[in-house]
């Protein structure tokens, strides 16, 4: 891998997350370019022809660690939630310099390395704000455009001994219903008629973003 945004972001935030998730400690002893790529795992950037040279994705106890790149989205294959599930997700944002560059996840999703690719996303950004939207094929549209709430913490409302962001996203989809929430507070509600719930779940990042994910998983909704 080339010296590149994706690794110097990377050695940084294996020195703090070292400092913040004891249990990652292990882990940022190794050099970076040596922990392992997700096994099983698959990436698709928004834009063709966009090089895995620019991503940064590595299994990182706990859970992942992603510096971007072009935007894109991941998954594994057998990441699947169908009929009422939740999907929940933690998430450490680093540094974004700036950036107002958004990240989440989606549910829905297939034919994700095909012409007609289907999902739906549910991003936040720097600011505290956040999105709901779809992709088919190579057209995207807006369910809830970029709405600020108080409840997303941003990396400039960080705690003030905190060396990260860190937001806990769930999406519940029960009935006919879907529910996004971010920190125990409901952010958008609404309809399930006419969006790609059903199928691969998994990240979505913009580009420029250095995150640590600590976790992303689906249980049933009774």
């Amino acid at each position: 891998m080339p010296t590149s945004f994706p690794r110097i972001a990377a050695a940084v935030a294996l020195t703090i997350i070292a400092s913040t998730i004891p249990s990652v400690h292990a882990a940022a002893q190794d050099d970076p370019e040596e922990l392992p790529f997700p096994e099983g795992w698959q990436v698709r950037f928004d834009r063709e022809g966009a090089s895995m040279d620019d991503l940064y994705l590595v299994t990182m106890p706990p859970g992942y660690h992603v510096t971007t790149g072009p935007a894109m989205i991941a998954w594994h294959p057998d990441s699947v939630a169908t009929g009422d599930f939740r999907i929940e997700s933690e998430t450490f944002l680093f540094d974004p310099q700036g950036r107002r560059e958004a990240f989440g996840f989606f549910i829905g999703g297939t034919d994700l390395q095909g012409p007609d690719q289907r999902y739906t996303y549910f991003l936040v950004r720097e600011g505290g704000e956040f999105l709901v939207k779809t992709r088919s094929g190579a057209e995207t549209a807006e369910v809830q455009g970029w709405t600020a709430h108080p409840a997303i913490v941003a990396f400039a409302t960080r705690p003030e001994d905190a060396h990260t962001a860190k937001n806990v996203f769930a999406l519940e989809a029960a009935g006919d219903e879907l529910r996004f929430s971010v920190n125990g507070e409901s952010l958008w509600t609404g309809p399930r008629a006419g969006l790609a719930t059903d199928g691969i779940f998994g990240l979505r990042v913009n580009h420029g973003l250095n995150l640590h994910i600590t976790s992303i998983a689906s249980t049933p909704v009774r």
